[in-house]
């Protein structure tokens, strides 16, 4: 199963070799991993996602946890939230295909940022789903070059992850 875990921390300098080295010394895999800054002055904002079981999750934001400088750690797999990715895509277009792509783009809600003689650039936002599926209609035309955010999420309603008690 996929967990989403939100670590805040202070905004410090090797807070993020300290929090890849629990994963790497326990064995777990990350799927995705974006680090921002928050609302907050000082503080950062880890969204992880990693393959594992209810244990392994619950045991890994216990190791989080010991870590200096982290503020709060939170899985929000069975919370209520919002999640996103974004990529951008580079595809092979030229004046026959064109038009077909930008349809694709159309229904898929993505938009085009860049356009060259031979190719265009199209950016994308939703779920891993929708941006694994776009990827595969545009597959054909023939992807030049891809990049893809990490995971961003918040749960939701008014609550935050500064509201969550520590022992949750």
């Amino acid at each position: 199963m996929q967990h989403v875990i939100v670590v805040l921390v202070e905004d410090k300098p090797g807070v993020a070799n300290r929090i890849s080295s629990i994963f790497r010394r326990r064995g777990f895999n990350i799927s995705s991993l974006t680090v921002s800054p928050t609302e907050q002055p000082g503080t950062s904002r880890f969204t992880i996602v990693m393959e594992s079981d209810k244990r392994d999750a619950y045991r890994l934001k216990s190791y989080l946890y010991k870590l200096i400088n982290v503020l709060r750690v939170d899985d929000l797999t069975e919370k209520p939230n919002v999640n996103r990715d974004m990529a951008l895509v580079k595809v092979a277009a030229n004046n026959t295909n064109r038009t077909e792509i930008m349809q694709m783009v159309e229904v898929y809600r993505a938009r085009v940022v860049d356009v060259a003689n031979e190719a265009l650039v199209v950016e994308i936002t939703g779920t891993t789903d929708k941006i694994d599926s776009f990827i595969e209609v545009l597959r054909p035309y023939g992807i030049i070059e891809m990049a893809a955010s990490g995971t961003v999420a918040l749960t939701r309603g008014p609550a935050s992850v500064y509201s969550i008690d520590r022992a949750s």
